[in-house]
Order: structure tokens, then C-alpha cells, then sequence
């Protein structure tokens, strides 16, 4: 770097910590797997970008790569100042990682703002599990052969199908094989980075000579973008030749080499060119979600189909759904039944033993886990998602979680689940809707009354919105229904889904 950060500058820097996808391009900016890219990108290179495909310096690159922080961060910064601008990047547990000198900052939405400048590594550089495998683009391509190399970015794990698509690639350029794994999030089927890794080195003996690097690569939910940024960062650590492993093996970047079609050969067990098999021999990929539904069975997957040893690695981070934790998160009004339902399947399990139980009610965790907090839409966000972070760690280990806050709001509902997913976990939505007039009737803490009374503000359903989901996993009306029926419904459900190890009821 050409710009030098004098210690007392660092010490009275503002500090952030940017979003996990920030955190990813950042890394990769350290690295020097963004190459040429030195920073993040300026207004006059984002409008550059749009137009031309190249920064404001004419350098070709036609993706974004954006910071945006909270204005709060950036009040007391002088971009015209080099001893005013610098911004601290932090990680989510306040380390320092980088600093950015940011010579352009501008508003982008409501109490944010854009920032954009080069950045400089600062501290020891992060943690995380496989750090042998998280080198720079430099020392892979010191370690790489002479020759073609075969890029693979594996996104998910690598089953016979395409380990025989990287095979035949391999040998079709006569090249040097690089795994590329992806490690800044879950993967696009819900699989953990470290799991990822594990599968892939549980495969390392079923393909070519190959060469495995970390890469904190993260998807932006755009596949043109996710396709041209591959190929940029494959080319950095030295591939040739492109080949992305996903669902199907799709080709992109530098000399792409399209995937062959290809299937099992029943006869003699071998993947080959599917127009090359007879209908009646040959056999297809199995989906992701025909995978996911054998392992949540406790099904082992078809030997065919995966090697034994990924085999194993997947049943570990994917146990059956019986031994897997589970958060059961409930919504509904003030008085729809929510935690009757939940204190009832709470008690019917505890007696069967079948599953170890915690039971989050939303009173509960309002006088301990979020005391303090009141009833604006940003406090009740919070104590939500504070739910749904200890809800995602007991399940983490196994346990079922019972939650049942009113949860009035679809983006905390979302925030839970996807803390659920993160641990590994399933999560199971549950929508009690009795309606409000019932609710009202019962009323048995009294708050309806003093809120139309007006004694009392923020009252869900009265004077403050309550988003009815659109995608519950269960529904259950409780203005009909006996609290029994209730709890054996909820039972049922889960005993059809297979989170609990019992016989379901059949059809009539």
C-alpha cells in the first residue's frame, strides 16, 4: 500500500463492522484475489461500472464491489483530509481487520452511507477452522504446476457425478486440478463452510492430483455476477481453464469448458455420456433435495451415487431429522393460544422423553433475556431475534426449542429461521390465527381492555401492525379447537415430518 497509517491515527479512527458479504470482499481485497482491485469502489467508479464495464481509471471490472456503513460511522470523517479519513473495519466481535481510506463517502439510504477507497490489512489477520487451506492467490500459484490448470469452484459436495465431470475435464486439457471452496457462509443447499471442506477432502482420493484452497467467496444472489466474479478470482489463484461445481457443472470465466452430460452405467458402474447408456441401464444425479430427504430418513445415501467417506460426513453434519435440533417458533396475537400449545407440547414431551425440550415464552424472555427493551418495531425486532439466537443454539445441540413470542413482524420471523439454518438446525413456523375478536374475548391478562381504554400503546393488533406469514409450515386456529386437539395436532405434525421417532396416525 502507498498510503502509511501513523498508530495515532488508527488509535482515533471510527470502527465498523461491515456486513458478511462486505466481510468476504474485503478478505479477498487483502488477499489479492480481486486483482487489480485495490479497495472498494468510489461513486465516480460505480457510475464508470454501469457505463462502460470498467473503473473510473479504466481498469476492466463489471461488478460492484461496495462498503456501505451506518452514517454514524462516518460523522467525523474528512475526505479531503488523509489523517481525517480512515474508517476501521472490524470484525463481528470488534477486532480490527482493515482499515479503508475513505476517500469518498455518500449517502446511500436512510441513515447509511457509502464508502469507498483502498484498503490496508491491520491485526493478525482472522481465525476460522482450515486456515492451512486459506492462502493468497500468490502462494497457491508458487505451489501450482507447469501447465493447465482446471479451476473448480465447489460450492457443494462432490458426488460421483462431478467428480467424474472433473475427471474427464482434467484429462480433456491435460491440466492440474484446483478446488476452489467457498467458505464466507452457507453454502446455496445450507451447508456450513467446515462441512463443505470436509466433504471435499473425503473425496480428495476419488479425482486427479488437485490443490485445495479456502477462497471467502460470497454469493450475491445475482448468477451473472457470481459467475464473472468466479472467474476473476479463479484466475487470480492461477486457473486456466474454468469448470463451477454446483447442482449440475456449469461453465464460465477464462476458456470455460462446458460440462458433458453424464450418467451411471448400470452395467458396469461407471459414469460415462448419457446418450452412451441404454435407457434401461442408465441412471441420472440424484437431486440436493433428494439427497437432503434419504439423510433426514436416516437413509444411507447410494454408494452409486456418493463415496462412502462424503457419505459419512454428510450424515454427521445432517443427522436424521428425529436426532437433528429443531426450533419451533410460534405467532400469533396476544391471547391466540401460543403458549398453552407450547407449554402442552412441552409437557407431553417431557413425560415421553422422546426429545429434550427448552421452552422460550415470550413473557419469560421479556423479564430476563430482553429486560429493558420496550415495544417500538426496532425493540420488538430485537427481542425477537434475541429469541431466536438462544432458540438457534439450543438447537445447535441437539435440543428442540418451543418459542412463542407474539413475533408481529415477517423480517424478525425470517431472521430467526435463518439463525436456525445457520446452526444446522430445522425450524418449523407455526401460525396460530385465531382470530382478534377471540382474542379480545379472552383477554385474560387484561391488555385489550386498557388498550382500547387507551391506557396503553403498541398493542399488536389494535394499534400496531401484526404481518400474518404467508408461508407457515403449520396453521392452527385455537378458536374451536380444545387445547388437547391443539397440542396433538402440532405432535402429529412433527411425527409426519419425522422430528419425533413415533408412528403416525393413518390415513382414513
Amino acid at each position: 500500500m502507498s498510503w502509511v497509517l501513523p498508530d495515532e491515527v488508527l488509535r482515533d479512527a471510527p470502527g465498523v463492522a461491515p456486513r458478511p458479504r462486505e466481510l468476504a470482499d474485503l478478505e479477498l481485497l487483502l488477499l489479492g484475489a480481486f486483482t487489480p482491485l485495490t479497495g472498494f469502489h468510489t461513486r465516480a467508479d460505480l457510475a464508470s461500472i454501469a457505463r462502460s464495464g470498467r473503473t473510473a481509471d479504466g481498469t476492466p471490472w463489471p461488478v460492484p464491489v461496495t462498503l456501505e456503513v451506518p452514517a454514524s460511522a462516518t460523522e467525523s470523517l474528512e475526505p479531503g483530509n488523509p489523517l481525517k479519513r480512515v474508517l476501521v473495519l472490524n470484525d463481528p466481535e470488534g477486532a480490527p481487520i482493515a482499515a479503508v481510506d475513505a476517500v469518498d463517502v455518500w449517502p446511500t439510504r436512510d441513515g447509511f452511507c457509502g464508502v469507498g477507497g483502498p484498503v490496508r490489512r491491520i491485526g493478525d489477520g482472522g481465525h476460522g477452522a482450515f486456515r492451512q487451506f486459506r492462502r493468497s492467490p500468490e502462494e497457491i500459484r508458487s505451489m501450482l504446476p507447469p501447465g493447465r490448470v482446471l479451476g473448480v469452484v465447489a460450492d457443494r459436495p462432490l458426488h460421483r457425478p462431478q467428480l467424474a465431470q472433473i475427471a474427464y475435464a482434467a484429462r480433456t486439457i491435460a491440466g492440474h486440478v484446483l478446488i476452489l471452496l467457498p467458505v464466507a457462509g452457507l453454502g446455496p443447499d445450507g451447508l456450513a463452510p467446515e462441512v463443505l471442506v470436509r466433504t471435499v477432502l473425503a473425496a480428495r482420493d476419488r479425482m486427479p492430483p488437485a490443490t485445495l484452497v479456502a477462497v471467502p467467496l460470497a454469493r450475491r444472489g445475482n448468477e451473472i455476477a457470481d459467475a464473472v466474479l468466479r472467474a476473476r478470482v479463479a484466475e487470480s489463484y492461477g486457473a486456466t481453464h474454468l469448470l463451477a461445481a454446483g447442482q449440475g457443472l456449469s461453465g464460465g470465466g477464462p476458456r470455460a469448458l462446458l460440462p458433458r452430460e453424464l450418467a451411471y452405467d448400470g452395467r458396469d458402474g461407471q459414469w460415462r455420456g448419457a446418450d452412451d447408456i441404454p435407457p434401461r441401464h442408465r441412471r441420472v444425479a440424484l437431486t440436493t433435495e433428494e439427497i437432503d430427504g434419504l439423510l433426514d430418513r436416516g437413509i444411507p445415501l447410494p454408494e452409486w451415487h456418493t463415496p462412502p467417506a462424503v457419505a459419512r460426513e454428510l450424515a454427521r453434519a445432517r443427522p436424521p431429522r428425529r436426532d437433528r435440533g429443531l426450533v419451533v417458533f410460534f405467532t400469533g396475537l396476544s391471547g391466540s393460544g401460543k403458549s398453552t400449545i407450547a407449554r402442552g407440547v412441552a409437557d407431553e414431551l417431557a413425560e415421553t422423553g422422546e426429545r429434550t425440550v427448552t421452552l422460550i415464552d415470550g413473557d419469560i424472555a421479556r423479564r430476563f433475556l430482553t429486560a429493558g427493551l420496550g415495544y417500538s418495531r426496532e425493540d420488538r425486532d430485537t427481542n425477537v431475534r434475541r429469541i431466536g439466537f438462544v432458540a438457534a443454539e439450543v438447537a445447535r445441540h441437539g435440543g428442540l426449542a418451543l418459542c412463542c413470542p407474539i413475533a408481529p413482524y415477517a423480517g424478525a420471523r425470517a431472521a430467526a429461521r435463518a439463525l436456525a439454518r445457520a446452526a444446522g438446525a430445522g425450524f418449523l413456523l407455526v401460525y396460530v390465527s385465531t382470530p382478534l375478536e377471540v382474542c379480545e374475548q379472552r383477554d385474560r391478562k387484561g391488555l385489550y381492555a386498557k388498550a382500547r381504554a387507551g391506557q396503553m400503546g403498541g398493542m399488536t393488533g389494535v394499534d400496531d401492525p401484526y404481518e400474518v406469514p404467508d408461508a407457515a409450515d403449520l396453521v392452527i386456529d385455537t378458536t374451536d379447537l380444545d387445547v388437547d386437539d391443539a397440542v396433538d395436532l402440532l405432535l402429529e405434525h412433527l411425527a409426519a415430518e419425522g422430528w419425533l421417532d413415533r408412528p403416525t396416525a393413518s390415513p382414513a
